[in-house]
């Protein structure tokens, strides 16, 4: 990378560290040994979404009584109790250090609540999942640590992070009908972006970041940029993060968080790579557990045993809705299990409360809770020898070798006529009306004062902006 003056423009995660590292704004280091120094930065939030128990054992061995983190969220993995055990994550609040927040079992997937109801621009937070990559979609950076790390977050709120750098995916052109935001994330997997990310990453040295830009993303809300932000793992990238602008604002005012907002932008900064996505050259594809992506017409044809929709990623409330559309007053094959295993709690009253969640229970679905186990194949595994179709990404820890990523427009396709196919084949498009009052009520949060938290997320960072 080269060498930038102080009246250049900075990348998205350039201009979010300079205003966490000590002092204030200041110039990039531009050298690789200057970015593996690993300089120390605040960090705004802590985010558990899988390492709750070790973390917590290792605070209660330090005798760590408090967060020194702004927002500090832990969400239990495992939420489904066994021979009539209490659930997990009650067991360890009494325990946790205060200010450390715990959701209850049944608040929703961790990537998807703190979306709605913690993640804000220009902030930093330090994540236990590389799926909570999502959060990139608000414009707030996530860095992935390890047990120890997080730990040392919790006690002093810094870390030491080495400059990343970044890669721009330029998104051009506009989705045709029945092709999803879920479609485009899948083609670029099978893309090259990956070979981009690991030349980038080999040749500088540090870690790359995908920043989203392009005409195309300013229409595009934030939770269809979070279905994007999604497949950052599979590319090998150690975040994601997408401007902060309008419609970033217009998803904090639904969620009642408008004091959150900062507009963040990147507007003529230079990367170290872009790789091109033209949104109308996208067609309906399929991932299968192997991580190859396929179009959806080569696999048509194909019987299915099992749907399930829903999850923690890849699948938005407009996505749910449009589902619900394209199968109201149709009948599904007989023998076809249909999971549902909504986002978050929010996403299940919003549902139940405009007539959607009935038609998805008319054609059959059953209601299952928010457990990583679901994502896993470890709950509700598909029989042998019948495919299964989710509409979430795969997780690394044995997912079932016959299940296949889909958008939910596939799936819902394939509900209908009990095989896989081409969705186009619905021929007339449903149009959708999300409704903007949504229930904002953090019931299933325990471990600090509500009210508290409420000021927590409206407090401003103190990015360069």
């Amino acid at each position: 990378m080269k060498g930038r003056s102080k009246d250049s423009t900075r990348t998205l995660v350039e201009r979010i560290l300079a205003g966490h590292r000590p002092g204030g704004p200041s110039e990039p280091s531009t050298d690789a040994e200057a970015r593996d120094d690993g300089r120390t930065c605040k960090v705004d939030q802590l985010v558990l979404g899988q390492m709750l128990g070790s973390v917590l054992g290792a605070a209660r061995a330090r005798g760590d009584r408090a967060s020194a983190v702004e927002v500090s969220v832990a969400y239990p993995p495992e939420c489904i109790s066994w021979g009539g055990g209490a659930a997990a994550g009650r067991a360890d609040d009494q325990d946790a250090p205060s200010g450390l927040l715990i959701a209850q079992p049944g608040a929703g997937f961790a990537p998807v609540v703190h979306l709605e109801r913690f993640a804000a621009p220009g902030r930093v937070a330090v994540v236990d999942d590389p799926r909570l990559a999502v959060l990139g979609a608000m414009g707030m950076l996530t860095l992935v640590r390890g047990p120890e790390e997080l730990g040392a977050v919790l006690r002093s709120g810094s870390l030491p992070v080495a400059d990343p750098v970044s890669v721009l995916v330029a998104v051009t052109g506009r989705l045709r009908p029945f092709v999803s935001v879920r479609d485009a994330g899948l083609q670029l997997i099978r893309s090259a972006a990956r070979e981009v990310v690991q030349e980038v990453q080999k040749r500088t040295g540090a870690p790359v970041i995908l920043e989203f830009g392009g005409p195309s993303t300013k229409h595009m809300s934030v939770p269809d940029r979070a279905a994007l932000a999604s497949i950052a793992p599979r590319l090998g990238a150690q975040g994601v993060l997408f401007p902060a602008d309008d419609k970033t604002e217009t998803f904090l005012r639904d969620q009642r968080r408008s004091k959150a907002f900062r507009a963040v932008a990147a507007d003529g900064a230079s990367y170290e790579a872009v790789v091109p996505l033209d949104l109308g050259a996208v067609d309906p594809l399929v991932l299968d557990a192997s991580g190859e992506v396929l179009p959806v017409r080569l696999l048509e044809g194909k019987p299915i045993g099992q749907a399930l929709l829903g999850g923690d990623s890849g699948t938005t409330l407009r996505d749910l809705y449009t589902v619900g559309s394209l199968l109201k007053g149709k009948r599904s094959p007989g023998g076809l299990e249909f999971l549902f295993a909504p986002p978050s709690r929010q996403c299940l009253e919003v549902l139940a409360r405009d007539g959607v969640l009935l038609d998805l229970i008319a054609l059959g679905a059953r209601i299952v809770e928010p457990d990583r186990r679901v994502l896993s194949g470890e709950c509700y595994p598909p029989l042998a020898g019948e495919l299964s179709v989710a509409t979430f990404d795969p997780v690394s820890d044995g997912a079932p070798a016959s299940r296949v990523a889909v958008s939910c427009e596939t799936l819902a396709f394939a509900l209908v006529h009990g095989q896989l196919g081409d969705p186009r084949g619905f021929r007339r498009q449903v149009r959708v009306a999300l409704p903007r009052q949504l229930p904002t009520e953090d019931t299933l949060l325990l471990g600090g004062s509500r009210r508290d938290v409420a000021s927590r997320r409206g407090r401003p960072s103190d990015i360069d902006a």
